[in-house]
């Protein structure tokens, strides 16, 4: 499968990345605007910030605030949230320490700014399944690799 990522969004500042976490947090920014870059751009920014556990608890909370804010419960899966901010760690790790976090969130979200990735490793029934959405399941097609 060939994972051809969208252009990102290019934030020119932290702070504009900042406005976009609050408003994420808030609930305040449209669903429409929560696409999978801005999903990954939250959680580079709270794996930046924040030891794993505690980032992953942030995003997990965060996510699940917003869709109920926005009625839309579905949108949680812990399965593809662990994936990402597993796989978004490693990456993070691999950067370049002293770039501009605006600047590694760019390069992060053009190699690696697409779901396909997460179907390199999970079967769609596996990933959407009731299971994958509550609790984190091994991936069924290809294993990551890193803890």
């Amino acid at each position: 499968m060939t994972t051809m990522p969208m252009k990102p969004a290019v934030y020119r500042t932290e702070v504009e990345i900042e406005a976009l976490v609050r408003r994420f947090e808030q609930a305040t920014l449209p669903p429409a605007e929560f696409n999978h870059h801005a999903h990954m751009t939250v959680a580079l920014w709270y794996l930046a910030r924040h030891p794993y556990a505690e980032a992953v608890d942030r995003m997990r909370a965060a996510i699940t605030h917003f869709a109920a804010r926005h009625h839309q419960s579905q949108l949680y899966n812990e399965t593809i949230t662990l994936f990402w901010m597993k796989l978004l760690r490693h990456v993070l790790d691999q950067a370049e320490p002293d770039a501009p976090l605006r600047d590694t969130i760019y390069a992060i979200l053009t190699k690696w700014g697409s779901m396909g990735y997460v179907f390199q490793h999970y079967s769609k029934d596996v990933a959407f399944s009731p299971e994958a959405k509550a609790r984190w399941v091994e991936p069924d097609l290809l294993p990551m690799g890193f803890p």
